[in-house]
């Protein structure tokens, strides 16, 4: 009897302020402003290759954001859905009048010093990072459109680190300005509204609790991409494990410890 009773308590919907506390909350404890390696990052512990490296491993990201975008796209059977999505890839490929976050990125990687057409290449790339994106991208290509759309839910914590990234990063580097952080000063307003319309989306379109649980596995996977790529560059640039073909800077000291 007790386990029916547990079993009907775990199959009740949860109310839109329930679902939404449940999300925030996977955001609060799982979300990549928790990790170490952007504490050191926001607050001026890194050195200019150390920072490089995040650059770097971050465009791998970067650049795969509009192809996992694309492919649910490609699935997408709403036409209102698919011409709401589409903005999100022309924010990282660009418009007619506007460069695109990819190109913003670059000006981030030109301003540390790193040569354009290497970072293009990834080939400095850590394998660790690669396996994590490439995995978000299958998993928005496999999972339902629900749990696809929804695994961007980490842009409703995202405002917070860019904000604090932007002050931290311009106060505590010589080697930072207002163009190096232009990425993220134009993604403080279209994280925002992007969070604005996934939230809703999942609060309309999760009508059961089996895909409300699927929502927050979602979320939680893309919390776990994310906290890897930070695991990676923590492992290989603080610790000083830098595997074989990766980025080395000129700086590295594999010494380095996060105290020193």
């Amino acid at each position: 009897m007790k386990n029916m009773v547990n079993e009907q308590q775990y199959n009740d919907l949860l109310t839109k302020s329930e679902f939404e506390a449940a999300l925030r909350k996977i955001g609060k404890e799982r979300y990549h402003d928790n990790c170490r390696f952007h504490h050191l990052l926001h607050n001026g512990l890194l050195n200019k290759g150390q920072v490089q490296a995040w650059a770097i491993n971050r465009y791998y990201y970067q650049i795969n954001i509009s192809i996992k975008d694309s492919a649910l796209m490609s699935r997408i059977k709403n036409p209102e859905l698919r011409r709401k999505w589409i903005h999100r890839i022309l924010d990282h490929d660009g418009r007619r009048d506007d460069e695109g976050g990819i190109e913003r990125w670059y000006k981030l990687t030109d301003g540390l010093g790193l040569d354009r057409e290497y970072v293009k290449s990834t080939d400095g790339v850590l394998p660790a990072t690669k396996f994590a994106v490439d995995c978000y991208v299958s998993f928005v290509k496999e999972k339902t459109i629900l749990e696809g759309v929804t695994s961007s839910l980490t842009e409703l914590f995202a405002p917070k680190i860019h904000k604090e990234r932007i002050s931290g990063m311009l106060e505590n580097y010589k080697f930072i300005n207002d163009t190096t952080m232009a990425y993220f000063k134009k993604r403080v307003d279209q994280a925002t509204d992007d969070a604005d319309f996934v939230l809703d989306y999942a609060l309309k379109n999760a009508k059961t609790r089996e895909e409300q649980d699927s929502v927050c596995d979602a979320l939680k996977f893309k919390t776990d991409v994310l906290w890897v790529m930070q695991d990676a560059l923590y492992h290989s640039y603080i610790n000083g494990h830098v595997p074989p073909g990766a980025f080395m800077p000129e700086d590295f000291d594999d010494r380095y410890i996060e105290n020193k």
